[in-house]
């Protein structure tokens, strides 16, 4: 996957999104370090926000999280030029609507965020498993 630069990646978006994918499998820190080969340890400070992954455990936890690289890469010139939203037909359509509320610039991080916990337990209030 070639990272040049690790600092583009948004290392505290890639912990929201492991802690969370993690809370709602009811897996443990050492749980997911066995399926991803990550150490519990560096799960923990990314979880955290203060873990420096490397790329090969990025590539890792955004395989693990069936997640493309773009949605925890830092957007050049955050702010102005937002990039629009990239559609992957396998991912979640909550994660999808999550980037699409953080992508809204009449929305605060905070609104963004909030909205997209509601859409999310809705979500799974109303979704049918596929069977």
């Amino acid at each position: 996957m070639g990272f040049k630069n690790e600092s583009l990646i948004n290392t505290i978006e890639l912990g929201r999104a492991i802690k969370r994918r993690r809370e709602e499998l009811g897996l443990s820190l050492r749980d997911v370090a066995d399926v991803t080969g990550v150490s519990a340890s560096t799960l923990s400070r990314i979880e955290n926000g203060t873990g420096k992954p490397d790329a090969d455990n990025i590539a890792r936890l955004t395989n693990w999280l069936d997640m493309p690289v773009d949605r925890v890469m830092k957007k050049q010139g955050e702010g102005e030029n937002v990039e629009p939203v990239i559609y992957y037909p396998h991912e979640a359509t909550p994660e999808i609507v999550e980037a699409h509320l953080r992508a809204d610039k009449n929305l605060s991080p905070e609104t963004a965020k909030a909205l997209s916990e509601l859409f999310r337990v809705a979500y799974q209030q109303f979704s049918t498993p596929k069977k």
